[in-house]
């Protein structure tokens, strides 16, 4: 019998769910979804995808990748490690149950995606399929884009999906995290009919994910204690890493590459910063208005880019930037970038999660410098005018925030009267007027 077979159908597919759905699409025409008319977690998916898309209409996948591209993508992917472990839980079961099975990247582009022949057949008319982009920001609510957007598991179940080529399935996707930094690598989904949303589904889910977790860190520490083993020297250009540099409320770069971590200096991590939001590379010329205040010399530029490559050497080359143009070889995920794609897709609570402060707060190259207060702007804009209380208390921890009166007033405004956590609003508002005096909100 197979694991994904319920013994009835799930709550989120009954008549009531679905009809409230439809008449929500219904609603669209006339502005947003209406109030308590959808779950919560689609209620404001649906309000993101309006963000982005125009309307249900709009929404759509699209190729992002040609077949050789894709190829080489994922086989340099980590999830590529974990695939097996994933066919053995997940895509065997699912051959004979009209189930489908997709694996996709921290960006929403499914990678792999198998299971039932004829429901695969299907899925080709929505472009379900390998190589497309299923993000919110391309097809609005569904499984795989929403979980990614939430950093959390999600089920969505019919006409719940904001696309009505989608409403015929129903799916539910867990997000998969990289075991040492706790980035998110990509995302597992399951598709198909009513069982694709049913309880047992997501748990089975949620296990498999954590099984092709426990098995990344398995391989990682074989590979760093028999190197000569590695999946790369057998052929397969596999990297069992995904690189990342944090520079949140920090005043140097913590680098995560090859399996090691390393704290660089405020210069170097500036430099890689600004490599990393620029793929394309960046002038000696370029770097030096960028990253220096005094505006520096090229030859200035070119000596201190010898020390970053020399200081980057201990990641075995993985991150190597290349010259004329300065350019990384391969993705660098930047955390303060994180952040600010979720602001843009009006994912929030998300971006306060990953916020730890402001980027390199000591610095003072204009490129970092602008960034910095972009992300600031956009991150208390959104939690004083679109967050709820919750939201509202955890921006209130951070040290910018410690003296900001608006910040602090809204809060004591949106906790009800009762809220055990008002006093502590209370006493930080008194202890600042004691400080800045009686006029200090005004």
């Amino acid at each position: 019998m197979s694991p994904f077979r319920p013994t009835s159908s799930g709550d989120l597919t009954s008549r009531v769910i679905q009809q409230r759905a439809v008449d929500a699409h219904s609603a669209l025409g006339r502005g947003e979804p209406p109030e308590g008319s959808l779950r919560r977690v689609v209620h404001d998916s649906w309000l993101r995808s309006l963000g982005h898309l125009t309307g249900p209409e709009r929404a759509g996948a699209r190729l992002s990748y040609t077949p050789d591209e894709l190829v080489a993508y994922r086989e340099s992917h980590p999830l590529a490690a974990v695939m097996p472990v994933i066919d053995r839980l997940l895509i065997q079961p699912s051959r004979d149950s009209g189930l489908l099975v997709a694996v996709g990247d921290e960006h929403g582009r499914l990678l792999w995606v198998h299971g039932d022949r004829a429901s695969l057949r299907r899925a080709e008319g929505m472009m379900f399929i390998e190589g497309a982009d299923w993000s919110e920001a391309t097809v609005g609510t569904s499984a795989p884009g929403t979980a990614l957007a939430l950093d959390s598991s999600v089920q969505i179940a019919g006409a719940e999906h904001f696309s009505p080529q989608a409403h015929p399935w129903s799916c539910t996707a867990v997000p998969l995290h990289d075991p040492d930094s706790g980035t998110v690598l990509g995302v597992v989904d399951i598709t198909g009919a009513s069982d694709a949303v049913a309880g047992h589904t997501l748990s089975l889910v949620k296990a498999s994910v954590a099984a092709a977790e426990a098995q990344l860190t398995i391989q990682r520490l074989r590979s760093r204690l028999s190197p000569s083993r590695r999946p790369a020297d057998r052929g397969a250009p596999q990297s069992l890493y995904r690189s990342s540099l944090q520079i949140l409320g920090t005043d140097y770069g913590l680098l995560h590459a090859e399996g090691r971590a390393s704290e660089l200096t405020l210069r170097h991590a500036e430099l890689l910063a600004l490599l990393a939001m620029h793929p394309e590379g960046l002038s000696a010329e370029q770097l030096a208005v960028m990253a220096y205040p005094e505006h520096a010399s090229v030859t200035t530029v070119r000596a201190e880019m010898l020390r970053l490559r020399k200081a980057l050497g201990q990641h075995g080359g993985a991150l190597m930037p290349a010259s004329r143009p300065y350019r990384l070889p391969q993705e660098l995920i930047l955390d303060a970038v994180q952040v600010l794609n979720h602001l843009h897709r009006g994912s929030h609570r998300l971006a306060l999660g990953i916020y730890k402060g402001q980027v390199l707060p000591r610095s003072q190259a204009p490129a970092i410098t602008r960034l910095r207060g972009e992300i600031s702007f956009l991150l208390r804009d959104a939690v004083l005018n679109d967050g709820g209380a919750e939201a509202l208390l955890q921006y209130l921890q951070l040290p910018e925030a410690e003296y900001d009166a608006d910040a602090w007033m809204t809060a004591l405004k949106v906790l009800p009267a009762r809220s055990p956590r008002r006093s502590a609003v209370v006493a930080h508002i008194e202890r600042l007027e004691r400080e800045l005096g009686s006029d200090w909100h005004r």
